[in-house]
């Protein structure tokens, strides 16, 4: 039986876990909190800093494989354990790449992938010189994340709101859509891909609000974002699940905005509506099974549950009872005990063969479904 360690016990690694029942594996967890959401689900919990190098190192390197479910993780550590023979997923070249906005940017660039316009910033006073590049969005090169780290800037009025430390300032398309595309890679260098999925946000937030999968693009359009994204998949050069997150601008161009080189998001509703969902997946992979079927049971949206405002304590689901009654609705609770605004606290995926009743029921849960403080 196969030793395979998770970096990180959040709701990724809990639902990585639930995944994990399928196949014959001992898991093993490392995370700073003993009571994270996938610390009683693994064989094998270890209190530690992911950041920290001696903690990865020495978490794993008596196992066969490990994986992340953040980016944020110590990758020298990693590559220390790659050398000795453990086997990594993603490989540490590619996280070290995907980790730094600055790095990420540059890869597409270097690989003639298409993203938008921009400029490095070292410091917040550099932002004055580019007063031309202006509406933008100001990236944090190491940290953002959740919409952290991510600062929108229509004037020089806003340049007070940027980041001292160094960055990327991305020109803003005007866009039509956002969609992802999740593609799965195995050791062999074989590949699937899920279909792609329409990514609705909340913009005060800048958190996913809602999604629809499959997303409603023209044929040319699908073929460019697949194509796309396989090749940032390509020239990464490394096993794994990637979420490759594009626009597509008033001119049908598709561009790429950001990758994550883990389980996403923007896959959860692959749990009910496909026939392998991205955790399965990630299994298949780093088991060495054969990649699974990516093609859709049914048509799927996703609702985040994110703490309401004004909210902050111990967790309470308002309208939960109204919400199970409906058909082809699938709760999922992260287990967080304290909720506060914005955060991520669960996500509702809604199976039906019509859109428009995909629609409604998302914008139903959304108006019904609250997390609340006792």
């Amino acid at each position: 039986m196969q030793k395979v360690g998770i970096l990180g016990g959040g709701q990724l690694g809990r639902m990585l876990l639930q995944a994990a029942a399928n196949y014959p594996v001992e898991t093993f967890v490392m995370e700073s909190d003993a009571t994270c959401p996938a610390a009683h689900l693994c064989h094998h919990f270890t209190k530690g800093d992911i950041k920290n190098f001696d903690d990865v190192y020495n978490f794993g390197k008596g196992l066969d494989a490990i994986t992340i479910e953040i980016e944020s993780v110590n990758e020298e550590a990693l590559e220390k354990l790659e050398a000795e023979g453990v086997r990594v997923y993603p490989k540490p070249s590619a996280l070290k790449i995907i980790k730094n906005k600055i790095l990420q940017k540059q890869f597409y660039k270097d690989n003639e992938i298409p993203t938008s316009e921009f400029v490095i910033t070292k410091n917040k006073g550099d932002l004055q010189q580019h007063s031309n590049f202006l509406p933008a969005a100001h990236k944090i090169g190491m940290g953002g994340y959740d919409g952290r780290g991510v600062e929108l800037m229509r004037s020089a009025a806003d340049f007070s709101k940027g980041f001292d430390a160094p960055s990327v300032l991305e020109k803003l398309v005007t866009i039509k859509k956002e969609i992802a595309v999740i593609i799965a890679v195995n050791d062999k260098g074989e590949n699937a891909l899920y279909p792609p999925v329409d990514m609705v946000f909340d913009t005060r937030l800048n958190l996913l609000d809602y999604q629809i999968s499959p997303a409603d693009l023209a044929e040319k359009v699908l073929w460019k974002a697949e194509a796309i994204a396989l090749k940032v998949v390509k020239d990464l050069k490394s096993p794994g699940i990637f979420a490759v997150e594009l626009f597509v601008d008033i001119d049908n161009n598709v561009l790429v905005n950001e990758t994550a080189p883990r389980v996403h998001n923007s896959g959860h509703h692959t749990i009910e509506a496909n026939y392998s969902s991205q955790f399965d997946m990630l299994w298949r992979i780093m088991l060495g099974y054969p990649l699974g079927n990516t093609d859709h049971i049914l048509p799927a949206a996703i609702v985040n549950l994110l703490g309401a405002e004004g909210f902050s304590g111990e967790a309470c689901y308002e309208g939960l009872n109204e919400i199970l009654q409906i058909d082809n609705v699938f709760v999922h609770i992260y287990g967080k005990k304290e909720t506060k605004p914005g955060r991520k606290m669960g996500h509702v995926t809604i199976l039906s063969k019509e859109k428009q009743e995909l629609i409604h029921q998302a914008n139903r849960i959304k108006a019904t479904l609250k997390v609340i403080s006792k």
